[in-house]
Formats: C-alpha cells, sequence, structure tokens
C-alpha cells in the first residue's frame, strides 16, 4: 500500500514522540504511527533507512524548534477515535463466567497478565464469575513455589477472582469423566507404542485397539490403576475415539485423529504425592472443568485452537453447551526471554537475585518497581481481543507499558530532587547501584511509595530494604 506524503508523516510522527521524550525520538513509536495510515508490515525494511535519517535530523533540533515544526505538520497525523475498553462479547447480557488457567511451572510474567486480563476486565464490566485454576495435573512440570506465588499475583493483578482451585485436586473427577467416555465407545484404551501409532495416524489408519469392546476397555481402564499386576508406566494411554462424524482417522487434520487423554505417571506430584498414578492430560481436564463450571466464553492463546477443537469434541459426546471461544496472538519479543525453567536456572546459578530482580519481566519485579495492575489493563484494552501476533522490542514495550503507568502515577508520585553520592540507594536494571541524597524524609515513606526524581524518573520505595527500585522515566 503506497502512503501519500510518506517523509511528511515520518517526520511528524517522530517529532510528536521526541516532543514528548524530552528530544528522543523512537523508531518503533514512529513505526506504530505509520501502521495507523496503513503501511505494510513487508515495507518496514525499505521504509526505515528513512525513519532513522528523519529522526537523527531532528535530534539536533531543540525542544523548541521541535515544537514549531511539529506545528507544520500536525495535519499529517492520524487522531484516532479511541475505542473505550474492548470489544463487546456477545450474550453477555445475562452475565459471564470466565477462566485463567496457568501451568504452575513458575511466577506470572508479562505473557500471562496479556492473556489473563481480557477475561478479568469483561467480568468485571458484565459480571459473573472469574476463575483461576492452576492447572498441575503434569507432575513433571511443577514448580512448587507457584503454588503460593502464583494467586498471590493474581490477586494484586486482576482483583477480582471468584475462586481458586487446583486440577491436581479433581483427579477423581476426571477418572469418572474419563470412564463416562469409554463407557459411551468415545474412548478407548491403546495400547500402542507412541512412534507405531504416530504412524498408523499419518497414514491415516486405525490402530487394532480402536476396535476394542466397551467392556474390555472397561477392564483394561481399571488395570492401569493397578501399579503391581496392571499396566506399566508408557505402557498403556487413554485415547480420544474421533468420531465418523468428525472424520474418524480420516479426518484431514492430523491432530484430531483420536488424541491422548489419560496418561499412566509414577512421578511423585508435589500436593497429592503418590496418591495417583493415571494422571488426565490437558485436554480431558480443561474439557471436564470447563463443562462442570459452566463457562460461557472462553480467552485463550491462539496456539490453544487445535485444543480447543479437541475439546468441542468432548463436549459434543454428553452434548454440553459449547463456550465461545476467543484467541489472543502473543507478544513475540525480539530481545526479551520469558523463560521460566531458564529463569529458574539462572537464579540458582546467582545470575539474578530472584523472581524479583528488576531486571526480569516478571510480576514480582514489575510490582516492586512501581508498575500499577490498571496499566496491564489498559495495555490489554489496546490490545483488544487480536489474533494477530504483535513482534515488538523490550524497549517498545515498556514504553508503551511505561506511558500507560505514568498517567496512573503521576499525580500521586511524590516531587523530589536529588544528588548523586548519597546515603540513599536506587537499584537500576542493569543491576548497579546509583547512590543518591535526597530531600525528602525517607522515613516518612511508606512501602511501595512511588517518587518521581526529578531529571531521573520514577522509583517505588522498598520499606524493607530501604532502597528505590527504578520504575521508569
Amino acid at each position: 500500500m503506497t502512503i501519500e506524503n510518506l517523509n511528511e508523516k515520518i517526520k511528524a510522527y517522530a517529532l510528536k514522540n521526541a516532543i514528548a521524550y524530552k528530544g528522543k525520538a523512537n523508531s518503533g513509536a514512529v513505526l506504530s504511527g505509520l501502521f495507523n495510515e496503513g503501511l505494510e508490515k513487508s515495507a518496514v525494511k525499505d521504509v526505515m533507512p528513512t525513519i532513522q535519517q528523519i529522526i537523527q535530523e531532528i535530534s539536533e533540533l531543540s525542544l523548541e524548534e521541535m515544537q514549531k515544526e511539529y506545528d507544520k505538520l500536525e495535519e499529517f497525523t492520524s487522531h484516532r477515535v479511541e475505542r473505550e475498553g474492548l470489544p463487546e462479547l456477545p450474550d453477555s447480557e445475562n452475565g459471564v463466567i470466565m477462566r485463567f488457567s496457568p501451568s504452575p511451572s513458575g511466577p506470572l510474567h508479562l505473557g500471562h497478565a496479556a492473556t489473563g486480563m481480557p477475561s478479568s476486565l469483561y467480568v468485571k464490566k458484565y459480571g459473573g464469575k472469574f476463575y483461576l485454576r492452576i492447572e498441575d495435573t503434569n507432575p513433571d512440570n511443577i514448580y512448587e513455589p507457584a503454588y503460593k506465588m502464583i494467586p498471590e499475583q493474581a490477586e494484586w493483578l486482576f482483583g477480582n477472582v471468584y475462586k481458586y482451585y487446583y486440577q491436581s485436586d479433581r483427579i477423581e473427577v476426571y477418572h469418572k469423566f474419563a470412564l463416562d467416555l469409554i463407557k459411551k465407545d468415545a474412548a478407548y484404551v491403546c495400547e500402542c507404542e507412541a512412534g507405531v501409532f504416530r504412524e498408523l495416524a499419518k497414514n491415516k489408519e486405525e490402530c487394532p485397539c480402536r476396535n476394542k469392546s466397551v467392556e474390555k476397555n472397561i477392564e483394561d481402564w481399571n488395570k492401569m490403576f493397578d501399579k503391581e499386576n496392571g499396566f506399566e508406566e508408557g505402557s498403556a494411554i487413554v485415547r480420544f475415539k474421533t468420531s465418523s462424524e468428525d472424520g474418524g482417522m480420516q479426518n484431514s487434520n492430523p491432530a484430531m485423529r483420536d488424541f491422548p487423554l489419560v496418561r499412566i505417571n509414577d512421578t511423585e506430584h508435589p500436593r497429592q504425592g503418590t496418591k495417583y498414578r493415571v494422571w488426565p492430560l490437558m485436554n480431558l481436564s480443561v474439557a471436564c472443568d470447563d463443562a462442570e463450571f459452566k463457562l460461557t466464553h472462553i480467552i485463550r492463546a491462539k496456539e490453544h485452537m487445535d485444543n480447543a477443537k479437541r475439546q468441542a469434541m468432548i463436549f459434543k459426546v454428553f452434548d454440553y453447551p459449547l463456550p465461545q471461544t476467543f484467541f489472543l496472538g502473543r507478544y513475540k519479543f525480539t530481545d526479551l526471554e520469558i523463560s521460566c525453567s531458564r529463569t529458574k536456572e539462572k537464579i540458582a546459578d546467582g545470575k539474578f537475585t530472584g523472581w524479583d530482580d528488576i531486571r526480569l519481566p516478571f510480576i514480582f519485579a514489575l510490582k516492586k518497581r512501581g508498575y500499577q495492575a490498571a496499566a496491564f489493563e489498559k495495555m490489554a484494552i489496546e490490545r483488544g481481543l487480536s489474533e494477530v501476533d504483535k513482534v515488538i522490542s523490550q524497549e517498545d514495550y515498556f514504553q508503551l507499558l511505561s506511558n500507560f503507568n505514568r498517567d496512573l502515577i503521576k499525580d500521586k508520585a511524590i516531587k523530589a530532587t536529588f544528588e548523586e553520592d548519597g546515603d540513599l540507594e536506587i537499584l537500576m536494571p542493569d543491576s548497579t547501584i546509583k547512590k543518591i541524597s535526597s530531600d525528602i524524609d525517607v522515613s516518612k515513606l511508606k512501602d511501595e511509595s512511588i517518587v518521581y526524581f526529578e531529571d531521573f524518573g520514577y522509583s517505588a520505595y522498598n520499606e524493607s530494604e530501604k532502597r528505590f527500585w527504578f520504575g521508569h522515566k
């Protein structure tokens, strides 16, 4: 798509951004403005050299000169009517029942805030129930401290969770659900090796186990529980029998062909110990919970599109009303790692001081830096219910988040000036310590007080450590 007056628009957006940030324009902010004008992502490489050249040119101007130039070019920027709140949900007149379902592989981070916040906001808007379920049916991928961390963070981040629950406390409910599927001849116990079944499914062929009688499947189901005389771990699995109506093993999507529902896992579970060895897989436990808790609307990451189709098949077996499902694209950071497992390793190696290290994109750290929960609400509203992944640098993401946060805290922040080399400390994101002296009475500050240091930025006071955590400019 050709954009008229492209150079004028680039300069106008660059000036607008530079004026807002003390003379320093950001190329990402300029691109964001051009996207609103209709710039295609495929054209970014072509237009970026011009953006960088214009930013370099205007950087030599004073703020007063920038403002004069912008006044001449303002007409080239779009003034969009901002959407207030998230788009309306259909069939929400009587309230909604929604959920957020993290795994306890670690504490909450930016990705959780992005996927969980829309559901929280819709329940606030329409009324209803917002469940937070901790999906801990995989004993091999659990970080035990997360059981405590997740509810604490969710209380701060969302503030409207109706009920917290752990899927591992409902194992017997899932056992009954699986057995009911077997009794309806909608599931069977498969003894094929994983590689053998994978090859059969690839060729759209049925495995021999598929045609066992219901009675034989019930017998084999009971053997899965018998550690002494029954099946060994890995030797049997319960599979959904994809109906002929849904294409059976001829389904055009290989992921829909007799997908697994239940497995044997003898790993000791942090909450349940060795009480259970037959564990539901995600599609069974999620379908069971969504049906029993009468979910009306579900918002989930778009990589779960196939899972949503699988769960719809399970719902159809029992003729349950299907929740309306919406999918979200992810933030794909070009230069920011969000990995619970790798972060755990780095904390253990001493590279980070803990989950609240302010270099980390985890909720603990961001809260300590003075970010407000409402800033994440504004991020969710700005993002909407888009299925498109947003490729973004951490600089551009945090610039947007900080803009929202600044609007929330600027009027309540304590204003102060400071000199370096004093007795107080500001902990910086690069792990260095800035020694300062300030004209405020620190003894009167409360924990998490926001202080704006002139010409430096916003910081949150940590009472227990008697230091400030740098927030943002």
